[in-house]
């Protein structure tokens, strides 16, 4: 039988996104709700919905329609949070991009998504015109100014009101992120106002996980383009009413100085940050006086880095667990001190269902015995855009989402990730296609085949290895030089190792699973 939360089930109304967000922001008045960690550039909770309606205003004055898509390429800014909200208030879909995106890589997504305008900062400015000359995107907005884009303050400029676009929550999308899912090259994940507002409202059902409340200060550094900052910082932050301090690209020191400065309540972590709290001389220098625990999710973490991330700090880290296809999570770690299990990903969150199945046969495995993980509920993504077969092989008819990941449950409903199915590495909470660097080396003239897998990474989880046949010579450096002028900086290959032939099925299909084994063998005898 499938496990159902240990919550009870939560009322999720049928709204827009914004609206469920925004609804107690003016009530806030004058409290910060973002602030520029290094400029100190503020948007007060009061000032949030006007803005939103001022930038929609003059969106829908330039004939920005409902279910028209608008990409944001940009690092963490508070007016970040303006355009996605204006955006989504007009029923416009928001496909949010990788910052580190090369003009390439920013191309497919604006092609594949469709997408219509473009938000971007003016050092990305020459990277958006190439893109955007090779896709139908009109007109490129930025923050701040710069020559040949349009100033997004400009948009503040029209006054008048927003039209007033029926949205219906369950069918309308409001976002767009890219994911590899279980296998392949990115899609786009279509999420719906009503998976986010579900999302949101689970997250709060969760009554011993205080994730975000009223009195909290979050440093958002999670890149807001990633479902984890698009749900913890752009919406869930902003519904209850946090203070929410943004940090354009992560520094270790400036973060511990703006966890200092503003006296940061709650962390929100990826694993190599834990990390690095734990066993980084620099954070000696600083004080947490404030904070009162954090959240680590994108990738797994081990009880070992937690426990020593406690006994240096003084407070404990929980786990979340999902992905972007379930618009976010889909189990989250209470952080009530007797439950906390460090290297649990959590419980399932309310409405949901999970059950846990054999990977060959997907027959149900008795409870406390390891297989894939099913998940089925609200959050549950639309799907792939334009991707039906790869739709069909992630949600089955009857709404079950095969997450890839090999875990269990234990007698307290605490689930707990130990492999993965799906190929795709996590370096430092980042998805990295293997397929997608397979066809970068392939593109070298030297090279007459490649695999790429993920390998284990103290500092960033996994870090993407190639194994290459040679056509003609070619050295090792010259295979990291070609992949790493091609791919954003957390796609680089790491390391390289030549073989005579790759392992492959009778069909042809390169087998990674022999080389993840081979490479795992390999470090257990070191």
């Amino acid at each position: 039988m499938p496990f159902r939360s240990l919550y009870p089930d939560v009322s999720i109304p049928e709204t827009s996104l914004s609206r469920f967000v925004l609804e107690g922001a003016a009530a806030r008045g004058d409290k910060p709700a973002l602030i520029d960690g290094p400029t100190g550039r503020t948007i007060t909770y009061a000032q949030l919905p006007v803005l939103i309606s001022r930038v929609a205003a003059g969106l829908a004055a330039r004939g920005f329609k409902k279910g028209e898509r608008f990409a944001i390429y940009s690092p963490n800014l508070p007016e970040y949070a303006v355009a996605f909200h204006a955006i989504a208030s007009l029923g416009g879909v928001v496909t949010t991009v990788n910052p580190l995106y090369t003009a390439a890589e920013l191309a497919k997504q604006l092609n594949d998504s469709q997408a219509r305008f473009l938000l971007t900062v003016p050092p990305f400015l020459a990277n958006a015109r190439e893109a955007a000359a090779q896709s139908k995107v009109e007109e490129i907005f930025v923050f701040g100014e710069a020559e040949g884009a349009t100033p997004f303050a400009s948009l503040l400029a029209g006054g008048g009101s927003p039209p007033n676009v029926p949205i219906d929550a369950r069918k309308d999308l409001v976002a767009l992120p890219y994911s590899s899912g279980t296998t392949g090259l990115p899609k786009g994940v279509m999420l719906t106002h009503y998976n986010l507002v579900a999302q949101l409202c689970s997250l709060k059902g969760v009554t011993d996980a205080k994730l975000v409340e009223p009195e909290d200060t979050v440093l958002a550094f999670l890149p807001f383009f990633h479902i984890y900052g698009i749900v913890a910082f752009l919406n869930l932050g902003l519904h209850q009413g946090a203070t929410l301090v943004t940090m354009p690209r992560f520094d270790l020191e400036q973060y511990l100085q703006l966890v200092e400065k503003y006296g940061v309540t709650i962390l929100h972590l990826v694993p190599p940050i834990v990390l690095a709290l734990a066993k980084h001389p620099i954070v000696d220098n600083f004080k947490f006086t404030k904070v009162r625990g954090a959240f680590s999710a994108a990738a797994p973490l081990s009880d070992t880095v937690a426990t020593a991330l406690y006994e240096r700090l003084g407070f404990r880290v929980s786990q979340a667990y999902g992905m972007t296809e379930v618009s976010g999570a889909s189990h989250l770690g209470p952080n009530a001190p007797d439950k906390i299990k460090p290297a649990s990903g959590g419980r399932l969150m309310p409405n949901m269902e999970c059950k846990i199945v054999d990977v060959g046969t997907q027959v149900e495995v008795p409870s406390g015995e390891q297989g894939e993980i099913l998940v089925r509920g609200p959050i549950v993504m639309q799907g792939y855009l334009g991707q039906a077969g790869a739709t069909a092989a992630t949600v089955d008819p009857q709404g079950w989402l095969r997450t890839g990941d090999i875990g269990y449950v234990d007698n307290d409903g605490d689930f707990f990730i130990v492999d993965r199915t799906k190929e795709l590495i996590k370096y430092k909470g980042l998805q990295v296609a293997p397929a997608e660097l397979e066809a970068v080396l392939l593109g070298n003239p030297a090279i007459a085949d490649a695999c790429v897998i993920g390998i284990a990474d103290e500092e960033a989880g996994e870090v993407p290895k190639a194994f290459v046949v040679k056509k003609s010579e070619i050295s090792a450096d010259d295979v990291l030089a070609w992949v790493a002028a091609r791919v954003a900086p957390h796609k680089k290959v790491r390391s390289v190792e030549f073989m005579d032939q790759l392992p492959k099925s009778a069909t042809g299909k390169l087998l990674r699973r022999v080389l993840i084994e081979r490479e795992r063998s390999a470090a257990a005898v070191h």
